[in-house]
């Protein structure tokens, strides 16, 4: 469960840049950052969408997930994004499209281990999302995409609140926030503060502070993996109620 965003001061992100157009960059450690942190956000919505969409073995949309990445950093895929003709997750789509497309054409694909930069990327634990999390019926693979995108947004959105609340010993913070808006625990406020040593106060000031900085966690996530500010505040709106006005 995401946390709703009222009344907890949720503001909106200014300074952090979009690693879509930073792939541009002329600057080869920016471009190299840039493609990390798509990589990163992307890459797990790729697997699964090759899996079901083109019907490929785990082995075969491993090849092509790490091939279409390497290639987009190679060729620079993504230089040809234009925001005002959609948005960014599109235009990856449709340029997973074309790659998949030409690589079942050519019966060419980039072997793992070929002389290839190989990427690290956990396909056992995306395999086994996907067995967890089979498609809603009639969900189209377009939504299904996005659905996954989502997944992976707030996944690593997670993992660095976790990171954060660990280096700032605030790892009680955290606790809370797992047990009670990740695992939906069906626990009052008063059990919890009995659970974790804490006051009914504390419980809630800790779930605030955990959600506020959930929130700007994802909100910093997003805008780096969006293409322009009106895409940002579009998914802003959808991912967590917040209308930037």
């Amino acid at each position: 469960m995401i946390p709703a965003c009222d009344n907890l001061g949720v503001n909106f992100p200014s300074t952090r840049r979009s690693a879509v157009f930073a792939t541009g960059s002329a600057d080869a450690g920016q471009r190299r950052q840039a493609f990390e942190v798509l990589v990163e956000a992307y890459w797990r919505p790729v697997y699964k969408y090759i899996r079901l969409k083109w019907g490929a073995s785990g082995d075969e949309a491993q090849d092509l997930t790490q091939g279409f990445f390497t290639r987009a950093i190679e060729k620079s895929f993504f230089a040809g994004y234009e925001p005002a003709k959609g948005s960014f997750r599109t235009f990856l789509r449709a340029c997973l499209e074309g790659f998949v497309a030409n690589e079942r054409k050519s019966a060419q694909r980039i072997k793992r281990g070929g002389g290839t930069e190989v990427l690290s990327l956990d396909f056992e634990s995306a395999e086994g999302e996907l067995r967890q999390h089979e498609p809603p019926a009639g969900l189209s693979m377009e939504d299904y995409f996005r659905q996954e995108w989502v997944r992976s947004l707030f996944g690593l959105a997670v993992e660095s609140l976790r990171e954060e609340c660990a280096a700032r010993g605030k790892q009680a913070h955290f606790g809370l926030f797992e047990r009670y808006d990740l695992d939906e625990a069906e626990a009052t406020y008063e059990e919890l503060a009995r659970e974790f040593g804490l006051s009914v106060s504390d419980v809630t000031n800790y779930l605030a502070f955990a959600r506020r900085e959930f929130r700007r966690i994802v909100l910093d996530k997003l805008r780096e993996t969006t293409g322009d500010d009106q895409e940002f505040r579009s998914e802003a709106r959808l991912l967590l109620g917040v209308d930037p006005g």
